[in-house]
């Protein structure tokens, strides 16, 4: 960018706007992605539709708090900061769920990294597990988590 403010000031007046409007081209064009540039895709690019909440039985008024990520794809061939990110994420072992919570910092690092993972829901039908019954849960391919009810015999009483 400076390179191209110093040319301005080299140029002669005539040519001056046909410069300045260059850049206002140039600037209106900072959300393509290039070869071997970070991705910074604004949201406004991809909005959020209703189809997409029916396709993955979200609620917008509602969204849902844990996210499970599963990287599906190899990290090889890919920049630096995707696999740090996915360091971060604690995604090294492909095929293997993680929990992250959904808030926008793992929003923001889930979107750089969209092409090489899975997102899916938790939904909880039984509600949170409590920490007595979190030994006794199991994750499903489907992405829920179901609490293992462990029945306990029944006293015999005593005859008299």
């Amino acid at each position: 960018m400076a390179g191209i403010l110093r040319s301005v000031v080299q140029i002669p007046r005539g040519r001056l706007q046909t410069v300045t409007k260059s850049i206002e081209l140039l600037i209106g064009t900072d959300w393509i992605r290039h070869k071997f540039t970070r991705s910074r895709i604004p949201d406004k690019v991809f909005p959020a539709s209703p189809k997409d909440h029916k396709k993955y039985g979200g609620d917008p008024q509602h969204p849902h708090q844990l996210h499970i990520v599963t990287r599906i794809k190899s990290t090889q061939r890919c920049p630096y900061w995707e696999k740090d990110i996915i360091k971060m994420l604690g995604l090294q072992k492909a095929h293997t769920p993680q929990v992250h919570k959904n808030i926008p910092s793992v929003k923001a690092k889930l979107k750089v990294v969209k092409h090489l993972i899975r997102i899916k829901p938790l939904k909880l039908p039984q509600g949170l597990p409590t920490e007595e019954t979190m030994s006794n849960t199991r994750l499903k391919s489907t992405g829920e988590l179901e609490a293992q009810w462990h029945l306990k015999p029944l006293e015999q009483g005593t005859k008299s």
